[in-house]
């Protein structure tokens, strides 16, 4: 892909200019900054007047393409405004194809690719298996909440059995208190 953009810019050139920059530097408009830096490096040194073998005239006019081109693709406003120029845009816009309204085959299962929706892919082994992890876990939680409260229920009951046989213990004390006093 990047390759047919470099050669589409070459052949066709960005509003007066007999190629752009990127296809200049031999890049894709998606190319980071250390791409562009790493390209015009390299052909810095292809291109520079003292170390070439082309024309010196040639060299310079290639080497001053080569600056400018990078002097507007490593400014990042500037690379901007020339994306805006050239019509790229970083963002992934989502274009509606030209027979929209009009579709030839109205069938449900007659997209051109494999399935229906981008996000409608079969899951990866390793997402299966994620999956499955996530969900024996799920259950695993579920199981051992169930079994604390099976158990702390069961001590609840015991506890407020104790409890109220303490109860009826300390009622007991209390009476045999008042039955001493009143002796």
């Amino acid at each position: 892909m990047e390759q047919d953009w470099v050669k589409q810019t070459t052949r066709e050139g960005v509003r007066g200019s007999p190629i752009g920059h990127y296809g200049i530097l031999g890049l894709h408009p998606s190319a980071s900054p250390v791409e562009i830096r790493r390209a015009y490096r390299k052909l810095s040194k292809r291109y520079h007047p003292d170390t070439t073998t082309l024309a010196p005239q040639m060299a310079t006019l290639k080497f001053q393409q080569l600056n400018e081109a990078y002097a507007t693709l490593s400014n990042p406003e500037r690379r901007l405004a020339y994306d805006r120029k050239i019509g790229y845009s970083r963002f992934n816009v989502v274009q509606v194809p030209p027979d929209f309204d009009n579709p030839a085959d109205s069938s449900p299962y007659s997209s051109s690719s494999a399935y229906l929706d981008a996000t409608e892919r079969p899951l990866s082994p390793g997402e299966l298996f994620a999956l499955f992890v996530l969900g024996v876990t799920f259950i695993g939680c579920l199981l051992i909440a169930i079994f604390i409260g099976f158990t702390r229920g069961s001590s609840a009951v015991e506890v407020s059995h104790t409890l109220s046989t303490l109860q009826c213990f300390a009622q007991k004390i209390i009476a045999t208190a008042r039955a001493v006093k009143t002796f």
